[in-house]
């Protein structure tokens, strides 16, 4: 009989370890590791000797391909989140902050799905049978045939969604729910979650059922348990929002059968979760466009452009060390701005606070807001306001440089439908249409940029009041 061999698995990284330590080598944290048995698992138990292996057929890259068969859920922003629709025999992991709207939004796909003729299986391990039903009946998804069971051990789930006829969409709510009798640890730990999950995986692959399961977020943002599982699965998505704010976002980081970076718009309300179309006009409903330190940024999610507000405010501090204070993007980039303002274009920022927000709570990802950021800083520390029907975009290097952004295009055009023919943006923009707006104004260098702000400053102040 073989002899089990014991190693150690850090809960927070799934760093293995060959012994038992206070601190993990691969992420730092305390206290997180503890023992995990290898022969543990489906399909495998103590004392098991591995056959022997056969040999599979091996083929080349060019041949037939068939484009993967969907189900269309018909609520857009999700379809589009998720490339298309769910794939059959897929499996998809939603992360998120507990009370974020997760099950809202699975439901209220469940019950679209089960609508249009597909059989759905909703299994709770986290709520009781009665606690899904009233979210059912408050989003108007009790009258359907959406199938519903409350369990978290993995064997007696598999034996419920094998029964009868193959479902074509399974939601699990919660992996960290979930345990096995293969598995002595506790549930949420390396060992169940894992095991848990390739056993769902296992099942979708052989029967075709899509597959969905939720998963809770650490207060990094992180899914709760090991990074593993989200290499496991074939898509990712993150539901994020802040709880002060009645939108939420649906973020893609992986997909095996689509585009990565896409999002779904949601706004939340008493009846649950609403399509927003037109996410540019949810940011910019509130702007006032008469207020200093306020710049329009021209972004792209994926392949959707969307139009944020930045908001800068500089002020004299009464600190040693002046404040610097971020919410909705990188602090590190903020630095980098500050510092080229300095060196490059003489803007000394050194005795005041900056405090950078953007706003409806939206996060922002990409360098491209470089050339925003810091047309908001100048316009807040000289107190001017920008022009109202402008947005920016562009990268600014640490030479002062502003470097071209990719989608120039799509950019532009979102920005003009939604009422602004202006736009400040490299110089060396490939992308630009033919037959160029004159309102678009083309930047070399963040010092053009500095002096453009400062000359439109001058031309206001020596243009006459109106008798």
């Amino acid at each position: 009989m073989a002899k089990s061999k014991t190693q150690f698995v850090c809960q927070n990284c799934g760093t293995v370890h060959n012994r038992w330590a206070g601190k993990c080598d691969g992420c730092g944290e305390w206290n997180t590791i503890i023992e995990d048995d290898q022969m543990g698992g489906i399909g495998s138990g103590p004392g098991k000797v591995p056959k022997k292996g056969r040999a599979v057929a091996l083929t080349t890259l060019s041949g037939e391909t068939e484009e993967a068969p969907r189900i269309f859920t018909g609520i857009s922003e999700l379809d589009r989140a998720t490339g298309g629709g769910f794939v059959r025999g897929s499996a998809v992991l939603v992360g998120g902050d507990p009370g974020i709207g997760k099950s809202t939004l699975l439901m209220q796909a469940a019950a679209a799905l089960s609508r249009r003729g597909h059989r759905i299986i909703y299994v709770s391990g986290e709520e009781a049978v009665a606690q899904v039903r009233l979210r059912a009946q408050r989003l108007d998804a009790a009258d359907t045939e959406v199938l519903l069971a409350a369990e978290t051990n993995v064997e007696d789930i598999l034996a419920t969604i094998g029964e009868g006829k193959r479902p074509d969409l399974v939601i699990i709510d919660s992996i960290q729910t979930l345990w096995s009798d293969t598995a002595d640890s506790a549930p949420g730990t390396v060992t169940q979650v894992r095991t848990g999950v390739q056993a769902m995986i296992r099942f979708a692959k052989q029967t075709g059922a899509a597959m969905v399961l939720v998963g809770h977020v650490t207060k990094e943002g992180q899914i709760a348990g090991p990074r593993v599982v989200e290499h496991m699965v074939d898509a990712v998505l993150y539901f994020e929002g802040d709880r002060g704010h009645h939108y939420r976002i649906l973020r893609t980081v992986k997909n095996r059968f689509g585009p990565t970076d896409e999002i779904g718009v949601f706004e939340m309300s008493d009846k649950g979760l609403r399509e927003v179309t037109n996410p540019s006009e949810l940011f910019l409903g509130e702007r006032n466009s008469k207020s200093p330190g306020a710049a329009v940024f021209a972004g792209m999610e994926g392949t959707r452009p969307v139009l944020v507000e930045v908001q800068a405010l500089v002020a004299p501090t009464s600190l040693g060390t002046p404040r610097r204070a971020v919410v909705g993007w990188d602090s590190s980039r903020l630095s980098m701005i500050l510092a080229v303002l300095e060196a490059h274009c003489g803007v000394k920022l050194g005795q005041h606070d900056v405090y950078l927000n953007v706003a409806g709570g939206y996060r922002i990802t990409e360098p491209a807001a470089d050339l925003a950021v810091a047309s908001a800083l100048v316009s807040s520390l000289a107190g001017l306001a920008l022009p109202a029907d402008c947005v920016y975009f562009g990268e600014i290097s640490l030479s002062g440089a502003v470097r071209p952004v990719s989608q120039t295009a799509q950019r532009l055009k979102e920005a003009e439908k939604l009422g602004f023919p202006g736009a400040m943006l490299p110089a060396t923009s490939a992308e630009v249409p033919k037959g160029a707006n004159g309102r678009w104004v083309t930047i070399e260098d963040l010092p053009d940029l500095v002096s453009r702000i400062a000359g439109s400053a001058a031309k206001l102040r020596q243009t006459p009041e109106d008798d």
